[in-house]
């Protein structure tokens, strides 16, 4: 620990000063290592469409005088200050296209019902959100999108082709790859298709008339032909909608209670019986710990522990005691969590480590949360760069109370 400083007589304030150069070469460094890393893509045609279709779908809610369930009203709301709350009731997702945060168990029917709901505003970008959304097969998706591509490059490149413009449904090819994705007879709908039952051709008059199930491009559709080619585009480049887990930051005051984790189910990936089970091998686990073990079977053992963990509650705490909370997934890399904590200063350009427990110093940033045994939950603790926080305090600035943001702070909770 570092030797508290001796109380110093009372003088004047001074005056405030910027940082010496020593601390904005170091802010310098930290900006430079921040730049090193990727950069977040620009908005592609998919992100837009997300962010029209929550526009639409809050618009549409806002008219129908839909409320938030009592659930999302507490996710909405800040916490008065200082209210006792629980630490985390359990894993939550946001839906990309509402915004609405939701339970895990309730995310993927959220986003369904929202995929439905925008097929009234624009049913075309719905169907290839279904497509690529609903049907979990990667590999199949795939085949089926191209091979729709391909279906739309031959009208497009030969509009006078009437062959090309029509789709027999019981082509062993459409069967195989196309007609078994959910979602996919909505999009040739959406794009310009209709049933037709047609004759097959071929056939003598005399011999018995068949017919059999077509999709055939309607004749409107010839004058729209870069619409065709955008929808191919589209149903190419777009990608599942995935809910983005919730970190459900959270600030509490200092409490001695910061290393004892009462977590709910959602952080397991074990049914009710497997969770009463292992509580049972725990127990024996004691007994089997004083028996004579090789280092890999230790190594082995405690592997096979971290990836029963799908998601992680983990605190930071900081110099004064505060606690900073966010839940990650389990196979996150430990730079996420350097980016949390960072995003939440105000300063982020201040030089912190993070330590583990018995004080292991968190260094490989790019080892997942599982990897480093801090799942499924762990208290870490925050260290700042003691050269450049003597510079800070030599410069004679004036120092905020907390290093966390305003915003944060007039949020803080009591941990119960």
């Amino acid at each position: 620990r570092v030797p508290k400083e001796k109380p110093k007589a009372e003088v004047a304030p001074k005056p405030r000063q910027g940082p010496t150069d020593e601390a904005q070469m170091a802010a310098a460094a930290a900006l430079a290592r921040m730049e090193l890393k990727p950069k977040a893509k620009a908005p592609s045609s998919q992100e837009a469409i997300k962010n029209q279709v929550r526009k639409e779908l809050m618009a549409e809610a806002a008219a129908s005088g839909k409320g938030l369930s009592v659930e999302e009203k507490d996710l909405a709301s800040p916490d008065e200050q200082g209210a006792a709350a629980p630490s985390v009731s359990g894993v939550y997702f946001v839906c990309p296209l509402t915004g609405a945060v939701v339970r895990k168990d309730e995310k993927e029917k959220h986003i369904r019902e929202a995929i439905q709901s925008y097929f009234s505003v624009d049913p075309v970008a719905a169907s290839i959100m279904e497509i690529h959304t609903f049907n979990k097969d990667r590999e199949k998706v795939r085949a089926g999108v191209e091979t729709v591509a391909k279906y739309l490059d031959n009208i497009y490149l030969h509009p006078e082709e009437e062959k090309y413009r029509k789709i027999k449904l019981q082509n062993k090819v459409f069967q195989e790859r196309i007609s078994c994705l959910e979602g996919i007879h909505r999009f040739f709908q959406a794009i310009g298709f209709e049933t037709k039952t047609l004759p097959v051709p071929g056939q003598g008059k005399k011999s018995k008339q068949t017919t059999e199930e077509y999709y055939v491009l309607k004749e409107e559709m010839l004058t729209k032909l870069e619409d065709l080619k955008d929808y191919k585009e589209q149903l190419l480049s777009s990608e599942p909608v995935r809910a983005q887990l919730d970190r459900q930051l959270c600030v509490f005051k200092p409490s001695p209670e910061a290393a004892r984790f009462e977590l709910p189910n959602d952080f397991y990936n074990l049914t009710a019986e497997e969770i009463k089970r292992e509580q049972r091998l725990r127990t024996e686990a004691v007994e089997k710990a004083s028996m004579l073990r090789t280092r890999a079977m230790r190594e082995k053992e405690e592997q096979r522990e971290m990836r029963k963990y799908n998601y992680t509650l983990v605190r930071v705490r900081f110099p004064d005691g505060y606690i900073l909370q966010g839940t990650f997934y389990a196979r996150e890399s430990v730079s996420v969590l350097y980016n949390f904590v960072r995003e939440a200063l105000r300063d982020d350009w201040l030089p912190f480590e993070l330590l583990g427990p018995g004080g292991l110093k968190l260094t490989d940033e790019n080892l997942a949360f599982n990897e480093c045994g801090l799942v499924p939950s762990a208290l870490l603790t925050l260290a700042w760069d003691a050269a450049v926080m003597a510079d800070i305090q030599a410069s004679g600035e004036e120092q905020p109370a907390s290093p966390l943001k305003p915003e944060l702070l007039s949020r803080v909770q009591t941990l119960s």
